[in-house]
């Protein structure tokens, strides 16, 4: 991985209790203080979770003469292979392919070290012309060398599928929140929510919709000041919280309407409160990959409302059960859900309910048993895999190979589902 990720450290450490030796390998050094430059919110952010805590780590030196996660150039590792090495594995898991020293990882290992790769990349937003064609070509090839593609969901499978990457390398590895950072102490989360409304003017009884995340056009923030237009009479408050370039812009064009209210960025401590400032969370994406926004307001017990461009709409939301999927443009149907909620708490509070079941199958346990799954499915392969070439006297190493028999196989005689 590129530096610690708050929303993979949860599975990373608690992975590494189980039975599973684990090393993670940082490759942006530059990290490694804890202190980044995130480019969508615009300032340098420090979580205030530990995230080097309880599991082994290391962070290999990263000689890019511009640094950072922006541009395929700025990872490059030239003691990558040689630390993986002597750390001596018997899989790797790559975390993307598009910076320099990811791809090359993945090049240098192939058919040596069996490859996972986790990706959770989709075909929405593709658009249509030579470009599109170079990159299915390019990303086909870079798929050829992986051994399991790692998806989360519904639209990262077809994304695979659709470069090449065989049905049989497919395993379904779900993301995963810290439901319990995010579930629990929900009375006392609650209570901080309703006086941090009061102290910034959000009348009680109003109906809250809130966004939170960075201030960026693929974020689609504009969207929020529309929908505020048209929910001006309506005794209903957008909450934008976040930052980023896009902010002093939205605070101008949010000045006619005394129904939105801005709030800076807030840390991961404070998020279980700040989703439950909201009585419906919104992410109204014109593309984005998956939105863990949506797991964790979920989690807070939140109905949601998410852009049909963003990866997780179609596995996480059940028409008007746990929310609502609407296009990037649909001002309508959101006023529509809105003005419904609003008006039958009733339903609104089995949303709540429904939404908090359906993140809980997202859990850090439920991954945790997925990943040894996988697991113990590609140790009893590789195990097939030796002792079929030994009888066939080949005395050069076994090379690992997936594809060499579907993975039904083992499992029609061990009973395990892969």
């Amino acid at each position: 991985m590129t530096h610690p990720v708050q929303y993979y450290i949860p599975w990373i450490v608690e992975q590494s209790k189980q039975k599973v030796q684990l090393k993670v390998f940082y490759t942006w050094s530059q990290s490694q203080n804890g202190v980044i430059y995130d480019k969508g919110f615009g300032k340098n952010i420090q979580w205030d979770i530990p995230l080097l805590d309880g599991y082994d780590y290391t962070f290999v030196n990263n000689i890019s003469k511009k640094p950072g996660v922006d541009h395929f150039l700025g990872i490059i590792n030239p003691g990558l292979k040689e630390e993986i090495e002597a750390w001596n594995p018997d899989y790797i898991m790559i975390h993307g392919w598009n910076f320099q020293s990811h791809l090359k990882c993945i090049m240098d290992f192939h058919k040596k070290i069996p490859i996972l790769f986790v990706g959770d990349s989709t075909l929405l937003g593709e658009t249509k012309g030579i470009k599109k064609l170079a990159r299915r070509i390019f990303l086909s090839w870079v798929y050829r060398h992986i051994d399991v593609a790692c998806y989360p969901g519904t639209n990262s499978k077809d994304y695979f599928l659709k470069h090449s990457v065989k049905k049989e390398q497919l395993f379904y590895l779900p993301h995963s929140v810290n439901l319990d950072h995010f579930s629990g102490a929900a009375d006392h989360n609650n209570q901080l929510a309703k006086k941090w409304k009061k102290d910034l003017g959000i009348p009680e009884n109003n109906f809250v919709v809130l966004y939170a995340g960075k201030l960026i056009d693929v974020k689609n923030p504009g969207f929020l000041i529309e929908l505020a237009a048209h929910c001006k009479n309506m005794g209903v408050t957008v909450l934008m919280v976040g930052n980023g370039p896009l902010e002093n812009k939205l605070k101008a064009e949010a000045c006619d309407y005394d129904n939105i209210k801005f709030l800076d960025f807030q840390n991961q401590k404070l998020m279980p409160v700040v989703y439950r400032m909201g009585d419906v969370f919104i992410l109204p994406s014109t593309n984005e990959t998956w939105g863990l926004c949506i797991n964790e307001a979920m989690a807070c017990e939140r109905p949601v409302m998410v852009s049909s461009m963003a990866g997780c709409a179609v596995d996480l939301v059940e028409e008007n059960k746990t929310g609502m999927i609407f296009e990037p443009d649909n001002i309508s149907k959101c006023v529509e859900f809105i003005k419904k909620l609003n008006s039958d708490r009733v339903l609104a509070n089995e949303m709540r309910n429904n939404a908090k079941k359906k993140a809980d199958l997202f859990s850090v346990q439920t991954r945790i048993e997925r990943f040894n799954s996988l697991v113990d499915f590609l140790d009893s392969y590789y195990d097939f895999v030796i002792r079929k070439r030994k009888r066939n006297s080949r005395k050069s190493t076994p090379v690992f190979n997936i594809s060499d028999i579907h993975p039904e196989y083992s499992f029609k005689k061990s009973g395990k589902n892969f």
